[in-house]
């Protein structure tokens, strides 16, 4: 029973470090990175489909991405989608391809990047912390249904806290790592 609610809250701490580290990924770095655009979703034949789907996206190096559509009327459109979705920078059509070209980020850009960085660690821990507040319900449930004694649930509570101290310490970890790769020039 007990150990049942300890893998639960493991799994659901490991999800939410792993959206940590994807929505990271949204984070504009040094280098450029092609996870920028996840979210762009361009309207193909009347559905809004995400631009990986509809396009190849490649990083041609460290400061340009090359979007080449698999279909040639495709260009207007996901030049027009990128425009709308602020990232930044303004999309160079060539006829062939979209490309962006990106400046090197500014020291605000840098900061203002790491202020998001933390904001979403801290959206991290709260979710951490609401998995430890179900964890602990559940053992209080068992305690209240007789199903373990006072102490097993003292220890149980003394576990979550630990798998919880535990995940808050890695999105630490994880956004010290993210800062210091965003303020690296």
């Amino acid at each position: 029973m007990l150990n049942e609610i300890f893998n639960k809250q493991k799994t659901q701490s490991e999800k939410s470090l792993e959206a940590l580290k994807k929505d990271f990924t949204t984070l504009r770095t040094g280098k450029v990175n092609i996870h920028i655009l996840d979210h762009i979703t361009v309207d193909y034949y009347g559905t809004q489909t995400p631009l990986n789907q509809v396009a190849t996206v490649l990083a041609s190096d460290a400061s340009t991405i090359s979007i080449t559509p698999w279909e040639k009327p495709l260009l207007k459109t996901i030049e027009s989608a990128i425009a709308a979705a602020n990232i930044g920078v303004n999309p160079n059509n060539d006829g062939e391809s979209v490309k962006l070209f990106f400046p090197p980020m500014t020291r605000e850009q840098r900061e203002e990047n790491v202020k998001q960085a933390k904001a979403m660690g801290e959206k991290a821990k709260v979710s951490i912390r609401n998995i430890r507040k179900d964890a602990n319900d559940a053992v209080k449930k068992l305690e209240k249904d007789k199903a373990i004694s006072e102490d097993e649930a003292k220890k149980a509570y003394d576990e979550v806290q630990k798998l919880t101290d535990t995940y808050t310490t890695k999105i630490d970890e994880s956004v010290k790592s993210k800062e210091s790769e965003l303020l690296k020039v």
